[in-house]
């Protein structure tokens, strides 16, 4: 089959490779029938993700239909429309138990970084039962392609743990596929004001058309100027870190009033420096996480009923042969215009 192939940071082809097979008694093996690339897979290329080994299939979201299924798999069966999790769950041991996902025993963050991915015509996904959800039929399968990852990730990294409430003030730091994620998913909540800050005008603009209250370009302007402007001196009750660069981890600390959440979700391949001789008064909590996508399945209801609509995140389509074309579309986003890429097999 074909499948797109990392070999090293900076080197990726699209390749023929052996297509997966069922191994362990819980795999599902699925066709892919639309597939995405997602800012931490520019990360890999970079380097930033030891974990993922050279010859590795890449990407860890995508919608397909179950071809396959090992002899202890319940939920699903052959001809299943099913929604890929990028998180992969046993739902047993200690940390699945707690929620926490993303840290299972024998799962977590494995497709596209420590086994092979969804950016191919087939995938092998192991525990299925918990880590596929069916896809209710009429759905519209490229936008749920959106709840593989950035959804949730938005929701559960920068809303949750943001502590996003009522009333509350938000800035959102990165106006890509993530920091978009989470201005969508920060109003079920209904916010009093939420900003959203990033260099690019044209992401801005798609910002304040998806419900930003207020948009600040960093590039023309002293952004912790403007939002504390805004703010009456204060700063905001959340800021959220959606970039995975040291300068803007170090603008939410200068954002943030006291009180309030720092709520990092970008990727980060670098050291950044936190200014505890200013924060350490101020009542300041920091989080980190890794998506565990206990949201997805409530984030699937908020789009069959319409409360969401992921589809405007889709900004280009490409067929699985034009791979590499999809990458160079959207590494080069503040030219491209690119969000989310489409890739159907």
């Amino acid at each position: 089959m074909k499948a797109l192939v990392y070999h090293a940071p900076g080197n990726k082809s699209l390749d023929d490779v052996a297509k997966p097979a069922v191994i362990a008694p819980g795999d599902a093996l699925v066709r892919i029938t639309h597939t995405t690339i997602c800012g931490t897979d520019l990360h890999i290329l970079k380097g930033d993700v030891p974990s993922c080994a050279p010859g590795r299939v890449l990407g860890h979201e995508g919608v397909g239909v179950v071809e396959e299924t090992g002899a202890a798999v319940a939920s699903f069966k052959a001809g299943d429309h099913v929604l890929i999790s990028c998180i992969t769950s046993c739902g047993r041991c200690e940390n699945c138990r707690r929620g926490m996902y993303s840290h299972c025993a024998s799962g977590g963050w494995m497709l596209g970084n420590t086994i092979d991915g969804t950016q191919a015509e087939y995938v092998r996904i192991p525990h299925a039962d918990t880590s596929l959800y069916p896809i209710p039929p009429g759905a519209d399968e490229e936008a749920l392609v959106m709840l593989s990852d950035i959804l949730p990730t938005g929701f559960e990294c920068g809303v949750l743990n943001g502590k996003v409430a009522p009333g509350s003030t938000i800035a959102i730091v990165g106006a890509g596929p993530i920091g978009l994620a989470c201005l969508l998913t920060a109003q079920f909540y209904s916010p009093a004001a939420i900003f959203m800050v990033d260099v690019d005008d044209k992401r801005l603009a798609i910002a304040r058309r998806f419900g930003a209250t207020n948009i600040v370009n960093s590039a023309a302007t002293d952004a912790a100027s403007a939002i504390s402007a805004l703010t009456d001196g204060k700063g905001v009750d959340t800021a959220v870190e959606a970039v995975g660069i040291p300068a803007t981890f170090e603008l939410c600390q200068n954002l943030v009033a006291a009180g309030g959440v720092i709520a990092n979700i970008g990727v980060h391949g670098a050291k950044a420096d936190l200014h505890l001789e200013r924060l350490w008064s101020h009542n300041i909590t920091i989080t980190t996480r890794l998506v565990d996508t206990v949201s997805t399945s409530m984030l699937l209801k908020t789009v069959q009923s319409s409360r969401l609509d992921p589809a405007p995140l889709i900004t280009h389509r490409f067929s699985l042969g034009e791979a590499m074309a999809a990458y160079d579309v959207f590494a080069r986003a503040a030219e491209t215009g690119a969000l989310k890429v489409i890739i159907t097999p």
